[in-house]
């Protein structure tokens, strides 16, 4: 297990990446990086079908074709790449799915693009309100947002959103929302949002204080059911200045 926090220019977050069974690694992967004038990050989380050592070569693979993006704002291209590189080297698995987000520092602009990954969850702290982070996308019956590796030249939209300061991110793999309990209910999306309202985001302690707890919820949803696949979460916060005032502060 890994779980760490973590830091990007105009970001504070944490990561918690759990493994099934005893495999060092799995087919989670999240990846993050920030280019070369320190301005822009490249958050990452992708999930490869499947668990375990078989899987781990893919997951690699992935992460080679992200660091050859590191400096790109336009996402099309990595995503392109992404999808291509996964059918030429997967053999043993199906298809991966991938949240793929670019955040710029200055002006707080999310660029986000979802292949078929589960979405993640927005806490606007204005509101105080969570919802799901979304595309917009007036295609409707495009072929946006399938899994990795599924048809050759597929296209993914990418959407652009504004963090405000405090908002929060919460990435996910589908090992999370697919937990069950002991009387073998999954948790499933709506579960993981109801978990989420239950757990005070702290101004101060942010990400740091607030994984844990979620981590402690979903234990407890679990009871004695086993861990069925690789479970990871990825929080992000966008930092506050000091001149701006916490969540709930007079």
């Amino acid at each position: 297990m890994a779980a760490h926090p973590i830091e990007l220019p105009g970001l504070l977050g944490w990561v918690s990446s759990i493994p099934f069974g005893q495999a060092a690694s799995g087919g989670d992967v999240h990846y993050l990086s920030v280019c070369s004038k320190g301005q822009v990050s490249r958050i990452v989380l992708a999930d490869v079908a499947g668990h375990g050592e078989s899987v781990s070569a893919v997951a690699e693979r992935l992460r080679q074709v992200l660091r050859h993006h590191t400096d790109n704002w336009d996402q099309s291209a990595l995503m392109r790449e992404l999808n291509e590189a996964f059918q030429r080297g997967a053999q043993s698995v199906q298809f991966a799915t991938a949240v793929v987000l670019g955040f710029y520092c200055v002006t707080g602009e999310l660029l986000f693009t979802n292949a078929g990954h589960p979405p993640p969850l927005w806490h606007h702290a204005e509101s105080r309100v969570w919802d799901w982070l979304e595309e917009r996308t007036p295609y409707a019956k495009d072929v946006d947002g399938l899994p990795l590796g599924l048809i050759s030249g597929t296209a993914y939209a990418q959407t652009a959103v504004e963090l405000r300061p405090g908002d929060v991110l919460l990435l996910y793999t589908d090992g999370i929302t697919e937990s069950r309990n002991e009387s073998e209910e999954e948790l499933g999306l709506e579960g993981l949002l109801e978990l989420v309202r239950g757990v005070p985001i702290d101004s101060e302690e942010g990400p740091a204080a607030f994984g844990p707890a979620l981590i402690e919820k979903l234990k407890k949803f679990r009871g004695s059911e086993p861990q069925r696949d690789d479970e990871t979460l990825v929080l992000l916060q966008r930092a506050r200045t000091p001149s701006e005032p916490a969540e709930g502060a007079k």
